[in-house]
């Protein structure tokens, strides 16, 4: 749960990405139509979530490689 607050404010800064949060479970999209990718965790599993933010800020889902037009999957 510590981690969702980080993972908000990542969310909002990107027009590539939509954070949905229902029914007990964080969903976030990411990069745009066909291309989107779907990464889905327990609103307080904080060890996936984490991963999630350090995917979207260092890994394959920044918004570099998504530029670049590396597939998202």
């Amino acid at each position: 749960m510590k981690q969702l607050g980080n993972l908000a404010v990542i969310c909002a800064k990107r027009n590539d990405i939509l954070l949905q949060i229902s029914k007990g479970m964080v969903t976030i999209h990411v990069g745009y139509d066909p291309d989107r990718t779907r990464l889905t965790s327990p609103w307080n599993d904080d060890d996936k979530i984490n991963g999630f933010i350090t995917e979207l800020n260092q890994g394959r889902y920044t918004e570099e490689n998504l530029k670049k037009g590396e597939k998202a999957a």
